[in-house]
């Protein structure tokens, strides 16, 4: 690291740039570790190709969609529009995140890498929801339209730790999403194309959660207080698309995200890697926003008790209603 006075640690001291660059020889370490274990794939290797058929339009032979001609289930169907309209938002991010980070030296390379890598997500999505016909092609690009049409901007756009938590706890969040997506979907060619998405996705909250655990070691207090403020603010960056709510309530309950989920297998892992809660030596606000994130898990974690239960009842109301 480049910047090692004991003096550094203070608010008045640690700006975006300084970080920045306090960290470039991180990014660097944590690219080349990348670009080892990131596998090229092709998207057209995993789209079904063959179940593809003309929609109506300029082919006279076009079959007009219907929900019925795809084995994907309702909540999968609902999932994959909610999957893919989130990814389609990629110009958006790209500019957030080279707007943030800049195109220069290691910092461009990764922006740009990601961008390249999260790409294919978008391709093979949109590919395999029209060649398997699982979703309604008309009303799937209106969605798209009207997402792409607000943009997107981060709610974390102010700081570069803040943004640097967020996508840390937020690739994860995709990764699970797309997995338990592809495992509710009830077609293995789906599972298997949303597997290897939930992969690179894997490695890119790798990539950022050890940008973060080195920022805690430069700025602890400042890196504990961007933590919290992501943790009790979180969601998701789809939360603009059109009906998110009603989808992300069906897929809260279709366990594909719900906030035990959400607390669990996203939160947790990401928390206990970096030790957040045993850091020690903080500053005043450190300590008081290490205190805040406790206190805040530990309500998420009684909401999710209560979440647990009322699917177990609903579960078992369908079970007796099936029984008759």
């Amino acid at each position: 690291m480049t910047l090692t006075s004991p003096h550094l640690g203070s608010p008045s001291v640690w700006t975006d740039a300084r970080l920045l660059y306090a960290l470039e020889e991180v990014v660097e370490k944590e690219l080349d570790r990348h670009l080892k274990v990131a596998k090229d794939w092709m998207p057209h290797e995993y789209v079904p190709w063959s179940d593809g058929r003309n929609f109506p339009g300029l082919f006279e032979d076009g079959e007009a969609w219907d929900k019925e001609q795809s084995k994907v289930t309702e909540v999968g169907r609902i999932a994959l529009v909610v999957n893919l309209l989130t990814e389609d938002n990629l110009p958006s991010y790209h500019h957030e995140i080279a707007t943030l980070f800049g195109r220069d030296g290691a910092w461009g390379t990764w922006v740009h890498r990601w961008t390249a890598e999260e790409g294919r997500h978008g391709i093979v999505m949109r590919d395999y929801l029209l060649a398997s016909r699982a979703v309604d092609p008309d009303k799937l690009e209106q969605f798209r339209m009207a997402h792409m049409s607000e943009g997107f901007e981060s709610d974390n756009r102010h700081s570069m730790l803040h943004s640097v938590a967020y996508v840390a706890f937020q690739e994860l969040a995709t990764r699970i999403s797309h997995r338990n997506t592809g495992h509710q979907s009830g077609d293995p060619v789906c599972d298997r194309m949303l597997a290897r998405i939930a992969t690179d996705e894997n490695l890119h909250m790798v990539f950022y959660r050890n940008l973060l655990k080195a920022a805690f070691e430069l700025a602890p207090d400042l890196t504990m207080q961007a933590v919290r403020d992501v943790v009790v603010n979180f969601r998701m960056p789809g939360h603009s698309i059109p009906g998110f709510e009603r989808a992300a309530a069906q897929m809260a309950i279709g366990e594909v995200y719900n906030l035990r989920i959400h607390h669990d297998d996203v939160l947790q892992p990401v928390l206990r890697f970096l030790k957040v809660m045993d850091i020690d030596g903080l500053g005043p606000e450190g300590r008081k926003a290490q205190e805040e994130l406790g206190v805040f898990l530990g309500g998420l974690d009684a909401e999710a008790q209560k979440f647990d239960e009322k699917l177990a009842a609903r579960k078992a109301r369908m079970a007796a209603r099936a029984a008759h």
